[in-house]
């Protein structure tokens, strides 16, 4: 489920410290503390909200989906579709993406490993029953073969501009050995842009730049991934930041404009900005290099969040918080003349494993751990 295979629970730095090595707090920056939501889940994943909805909805990788309403977990699934998933290491029901218009339609949209491990896109209805979803509603949109059983992406999410954005590995096993990633037949290591509302089970989008051409499929909307667990839209900026996961010794971020399609981001010709295949020249030309990186010497596997767009710390107003699924750490930066500038480092106690950043219709965002709790990030009292 996380970006890379995962790991045990690690013992990670005392719960008020900076990690080892971190620049620790900035001065100036605003002090943060986490709020407990939920715990007690099973391998929670994601954490997202319909608009003006006051509930959280809470992934559960073994197949469920969870609401918290008035600050508590309720019982019964939202969505429990266990029995469809193939659940364990990078598998499983991995995010949730309800629709622009879920008021008014009830739609929402999963995307799981199936039984065989290959990548299901579904559709669901709610009941009557406004915390409980119908599960005999389930309708197929999208299905994508996964030759192995990590890299599999794993986020839907939609887009300021109305469309579904899926988040697709390169399938998995080392150095990208199906060649997806800078393949344009192949929907496996790209970022993918369907129109749900256009026809069923969807529509390629006009402006995609391989949509009614031979040479690629019409769904890719970028090129050149190797394992984006978590990307996110910057509404109020109108970018795309993108985390994707390295393979020997870089983790990356990716800043875009969000209407800017078929960008290349590298892999596997490069490894964020390292050359990672010398046969092939490594030419930068016509790649999007990452805005940050970090070496594997300062943790193992990225952790993408959100730029943070809440009311209730404008000392954190447009950070991209991002965090590190083995060490912990917890780290922003701003977006600034293409680069990333402010950088700060947060002192946060330690939750365990960070497999996601969630938020909610408010934009506030909360830490969700692996180890079963979900935090929200507030302001120091």
């Amino acid at each position: 489920m996380t970006p890379r295979t995962l790991l045990p629970l690690l013992l990670l730095a005392a719960c008020s410290g900076s990690e080892p090595g971190d620049p620790g707090e900035t001065p100036g920056q605003p002090a943060l503390r986490l709020v407990e939501v939920a715990s007690g889940l099973q391998s929670p994943v994601h954490l997202t909200a319909p608009a003006s909805d006051a509930r959280l909805f809470i992934v559960e990788q073994p197949g469920r989906i969870r609401i918290v309403e008035n600050g508590q977990l309720l019982p019964t699934p939202f969505l429990d579709i266990a029995a469809k998933v193939s659940s364990g290491g990078e598998r499983g029901l991995l995010s949730v993406a309800f629709h622009p218009k879920y008021a008014q339609n009830g739609f929402l949209y999963v995307n799981y490993t199936d039984q065989a491990g290959d990548t299901r896109i579904e559709r669901y209805r709610v009941s009557a029953n406004r915390n409980v979803a119908d599960p005999a509603s389930a309708s197929l949109v999208l299905q994508v073969r996964q030759p192995y059983s990590n890299h599999n992406g794993g986020l839907v999410v939609f887009g300021p501009d109305g469309m579904l954005y899926v988040g697709m590995g390169d399938g998995g096993g080392g150095g990208d050995p199906e060649e997806a990633g800078q393949d344009p037949l192949k929907l496996l290591g790209k970022l993918l842009r369907i129109d749900v509302d256009a026809a069923q089970p969807y529509g390629m989008p006009a402006g995609n730049p391989y949509a009614g051409q031979s040479g690629g499929r019409g769904e890719i909307w970028a090129l050149g991934m190797r394992n984006p667990w978590r990307f996110s839209f910057d509404h109020t900026a109108k970018m795309l930041y993108v985390a994707d996961v390295g393979q020997n010794r870089l983790e990356e971020v990716n800043v875009v404009p969000a209407g800017q399609a078929g960008v290349n981001y590298g892999w596997d010709t490069m490894e964020a900005s390292d050359c990672f295949e010398p046969g092939s020249g490594c030419a930068r030309e016509g790649l999007t290099l990452p805005v940050l990186e970090y070496t594997h010497d300062d943790g193992c596997s990225i952790t993408g969040g959100f730029v943070y767009r809440g009311q209730a710390i404008p000392g954190l107003q447009g950070h991209y918080l991002y965090a590190d699924y083995c060490e912990g750490w917890v780290r922003s930066f701003r977006f600034a003349d293409g680069q990333a500038a402010d950088e700060r480092s947060y002192p946060l106690p330690d939750v365990g494993n960070i497999s996601s950043f969630g938020e909610d219709a408010q934009r506030e965002l909360y830490l969700i751990s692996h180890r079963g709790t979900v935090h929200r990030i507030a302001p120091a009292p």
